[in-house]
């Protein structure tokens, strides 16, 4: 039987029970001789002793398998937890590679890590990682890409075997990446010989780190950028106090400044922009943002024309369930869509037209000054685009987003050359019923999209 046994930072109140208990039973317990004086009233006359040097990790296991394998009572040591950075992964690792049947047992410490932060007070609030600047073992450049991706993740951040006699420039080199992406004013601290009589603790920052502070018996703890100073603590909120409740629209509010984080960049005027901002709400896909196209201030003009009570028509009933009633209340607009009408199916029966188009065609007539919205039929799209070349219709818009193969480019074609009506389309074959609403939406809102950070 092994067990690895972590004695925690140093002093006998930070040793567990469990881990008192393993060294108490143990026939043969082996480690770094310098851990020794911290068990020295646990261990037993007759337990034997074996101390080895620090870099004999190795040494060690193949020891402990040794005595195993004679029915001992084994017990590795180790300062801290004996997972972390410690020998619990050498003694797996030995006696899987050999396949022997020895029962190895993992006895947990209190880690210098979670020392270090208990003696900070809270700066293990939130989200935090480790990693060991020693290069012994693993190469330098799969170091660096951990410290790269620890900075960028804004992660807490602890790191063992920061800085020794030979390796002397690791940690300065950290420090040079980790500034690049967090403030210099970021609190860190440098914890050395932690639960020892030499223990000391020293609070600085990022930009101040003075890396000949530390030692090969110092843990350092980087903040991430929500990390702060009070008094002698280092505190992580983990956003108790910053929390909020979570309505439709502060969620929205959210989904919209997100978007324009990740856009690229546009030239699109304001109005255009949001419309775009609310395709891509709708269909979480950011490349609408090439795919929004409209004529000057067209958003804009609708914004004035529907605040106004103006008249929408539709091609189809899902993009007038699309819209958002909220909005059509608010200001008394009224949503129509005679696909359905008797007398559009009449028209489209004798004028052998689509249903769609037969609706539009009516619509027209009765409501020739209406905001036309097309978000499924080309049909429906040349038919209101034509009567505006024919000078038949004057209307106050049209916004144009049918989805397919068949007319569809086409239709948008048509609808680009107008010069003296605002349009806005969604080009190529991409649309549909929830991007023409989406566009109305944007038109209502418009004033909305000052309170995005732009």
């Amino acid at each position: 039987m092994i067990k690895v046994v972590g004695l925690g930072p140093g002093h006998k109140d930070y040793i567990i029970p469990m881990a008192t208990t393993a060294v108490q039973e143990a026939t043969v317990i082996i480690g770094y001789h310098y851990y020794f004086q911290f068990i020295e009233h646990l261990i037993s006359e007759n337990t034997l002793r074996i101390g080895k040097e620090l870099s004999q990790e190795e040494k060690r296991a193949e020891i402990a398998i040794e005595h195993a394998l004679k029915g001992e009572n084994v017990v590795v040591i180790g300062s801290g937890d004996a997972s972390i950075y410690a020998m619990a992964s050498i003694v797996y690792q030995k006696v899987a590679e050999q396949q022997l049947d020895i029962p190895v047992e993992t006895v947990p410490g209190i880690s210098a890590f979670i020392t270090a932060g208990s003696k900070l007070g809270a700066i293990l609030g939130h989200d935090f990682c480790c990693i060991s600047l020693s290069d012994l073992m693993t190469p330098w450049t799969t170091i660096e890409k951990r410290i790269k991706g620890a900075a960028i993740g804004d992660f807490v951040t602890g790191l063992y075997n920061p800085k020794s006699k030979k390796r002397y420039w690791q940690l300065n080199a950290l420090k040079k990446i980790y500034l690049e992406h967090r403030s210099p004013e970021t609190p860190v601290s440098i914890c050395k010989q932690l639960g020892r009589t030499e223990e000391h603790i020293t609070l600085t920052t990022l930009g101040e780190l003075d890396v000949e502070l530390v030692d090969m018996f110092s843990v350092v703890l980087i903040g991430n950028s929500q990390t702060f100073r009070y008094k002698d603590n280092l505190i992580t909120p983990r956003g108790y106090l910053d929390r909020k409740p979570h309505t439709g629209p502060e969620i929205q509010l959210a989904s919209f400044n997100e978007i324009l984080e990740n856009i690229p960049e546009n030239n699109l005027d304001k109005d255009t922009l949001w419309a775009a901002i609310r395709c891509i709400h709708t269909s979480g896909d950011f490349e609408y943002i090439n795919y929004v196209e409209a004529s000057k201030n067209a958003i804009a003009t609708w914004h004035e024309y529907l605040k106004n009570g103006g008249t929408i028509v539709t091609d189809v009933t899902m993009v007038k369930s699309g819209i958002t009633r909220a909005y059509t209340s608010k200001y008394g607009n009224e949503v129509i869509c005679l696909l359905n009408d008797e007398e559009a199916l009449q028209i489209a029966k004798d004028e052998n037209l689509t249903r769609s188009q037969a609706g539009i065609k009516l619509a027209a007539q009765r409501y020739p000054n209406a905001l036309f919205v097309i978000g499924n039929a080309p049909t429906a799209l040349i038919e209101i685009v034509d009567q505006v070349y024919e000078g038949t219709l004057n209307p106050t818009g049209i916004i144009g987003a049918p989805v397919g193969f068949i007319n569809v480019i086409e239709s948008k074609e048509r609808l680009s050359m107008l010069q003296n009506t605002p349009y806005t389309l969604v080009k190529d074959r991409r649309g549909g019923s929830n991007f023409a609403a989406a566009i109305v939406n944007a038109a209502f809102t418009l004033e909305e999209a000052d309170s995005i950070d732009q």
